[in-house]
């Protein structure tokens, strides 16, 4: 067991014994705001010797180093008031016209709260993560595995559950839809950072200068309108190296539909929106009459739609209800099959996204600027042996290579089938469309079929004959 993880395991087990802190999603939010705190400041000494006159703007006796790095400094009831009276109302209200840090900070802070009560308690955790250097390549590259895991732990975080898509499903998204630098990649609903991070990663060997790096930095776009996830997604970021992540609070849905122009286009949508969640009253009225609608997801779909520049590509997580509903849904649909080509749509088995939801869900990809022509799908299989997904046996990466194989010499075969747009139409606009050649694999003969029904009744006269014998006995 690696030192770090010995220190997150026991930042968790101090945490279990205050009061203060209930349940596992105030416990990784409580966790993760002092680890940005540390990361923060560890950062800042990287700035102070790479940007010229770099300014803090966090005053001095407020910073990391000032009231937290030295281990038997303040504790109990004095370090609580200085935390809920001093530090957390200044942070929540810097100037953020300061400098763009500043900016970061305040939007972390104004929606976070301290939830530990215990002075000694907060200390001891302080003091662990103070054993962490962010500035050590091996400490970030260990940590980067740990925080995963953290993130992970939100599906069993109740709601917070939501804010995580499995990393295997964000990965192969990614790895299809190949983001090339130079491209503006956005999630519009980037929730605790997945598909930007997977991005970072993906176009890491593409970085070969500082110009190049500056190129990425700029080009990867994100925002969240829950505090919770957007503190996680900007820690996540800082962590993949981004000095100053371009996540911003608030929601993309707000805006009025209309007044997105050229300038708000990008080449790459990535992005899993909310699914079964409910907008509040007056968000639908910024989108056109036939798009108006409560539904997150269809709001999103919309404006992802609008949002991608010609020849864009976008990669979309989205629920069956999606592909089978109507009204504002087949209006959709028949949107994105006239203004997008898309070409392909991978359905995935019940328990992806366990213990979360059970909802069977489907990766749209399409590519904007021709109508669609056909629509191919893919049914992903579960692995041999595996009957659905849990917590402990999520669904991996590899598996996807079955679909990787196939995407640039399609064929039909029992897990890949085509439908011609004009069937769509037909159907109006029903993307529902289930594997011909599984239901033909599933179709039991008649032979067995009659075997069965032999069987099930032979079941059914042994259930009477013993419900017949209980009652014989009972009145003898």
């Amino acid at each position: 067991m690696s030192n770090i993880t010995t220190n997150i395991k026991g930042i968790r087990d101090i945490m279990r014994k205050d009061t203060g802190v209930d349940g596992d999603a105030q416990r990784i939010s409580q966790m993760v705001w002092m680890l940005f705190m540390k990361i923060f400041a560890d950062k800042e000494e990287e700035w102070e010797i790479t940007i010229d006159d770099y300014e803090s703007p966090i005053p001095e006796h407020l910073k990391w180093s000032n009231w937290a790095e030295d281990d038997e400094g303040l504790t109990g009831d004095a370090l609580m008031d200085f935390v809920n009276n001093e530090l957390f109302p200044a942070l929540k209200d810097l100037d953020i016209t300061i400098s763009p840090q500043a900016k970061i900070i305040r939007s972390v802070f104004e929606d976070t709260y301290n939830y530990m009560k215990n002075g000694t308690l907060f200390r001891q955790v302080i003091n662990e993560i103070d054993k962490i250097d962010f500035n050590s390549s091996e400490d970030r590259h260990l940590f980067n595995d740990i925080y995963e895991t953290i993130l992970k732990e939100l599906q069993s975080a109740g709601s917070s559950g939501e804010y995580y898509t499995p990393r295997a499903v964000t990965q192969f998204m990614v790895d299809i839809i190949d983001p090339q630098l130079g491209e503006t990649v956005l999630d519009p609903a980037c929730g605790t950072g997945g598909f930007l991070t997977c991005t970072i990663d993906h176009m890491r060997n593409q970085v070969k200068t500082p110009k190049d790096r500056d190129v990425l930095q700029k080009a990867i776009r994100g925002i969240e309108k829950k505090p919770l996830p957007h503190l996680l997604c900007t820690t996540n970021l800082m962590l993949h190296g981004f000095d100053l992540p371009a996540v911003n609070r608030g929601n993309y849905l707000n805006k009025p539909y209309a007044d997105w122009g050229s300038k708000d286009k990008v080449d790459v949508i990535l992005t899993n929106p909310p699914f079964g969640g409910v907008e509040e009253d007056g968000t639908e009225t910024n989108f056109p009459s036939k798009f108006r609608t409560k539904e997150t997801a269809d709001l999103f779909l919309a404006l992802i739609i609008k949002l991608l520049k010609a020849n864009g590509r976008a990669a979309v997580v989205l629920p069956d209800g999606t592909l089978f509903g109507e009204g504002v849904k087949t209006r959709l649909k028949k949107e994105l099959l006239e203004r997008c080509n898309l070409h392909t749509i991978v359905r995935l088995p019940n328990g992806v996204f366990n213990p979360y939801t059970g909802i069977k869900t489907n990766l749209l990809f399409f590519e904007k600027g021709t109508p669609t022509k056909e629509v191919w799908y893919f049914e992903h299989p579960y692995p041999e042996g595996v009957k659905s997904y849990n917590k402990t046996k999520p669904i991996h990466i590899k598996e996807f290579d079955l679909e990787k194989k196939w995407w640039n010499n399609r064929e039909e075969n029992k897990y890949a089938w085509k439908v011609p747009v004009a069937d769509i139409v037909a159907r109006n606009y029903n993307l529902d469309i289930k594997n011909p050649h599984q239901e033909a694999d599933d179709l039991a003969s008649p032979e067995d079929i009659l075997k069965q029904y032999q069987a099930t009744e032979k079941n059914i006269e042994s259930i009477q004959q013993k419900i017949m014998d209980v009652l014989n006995e009972a009145l003898n």
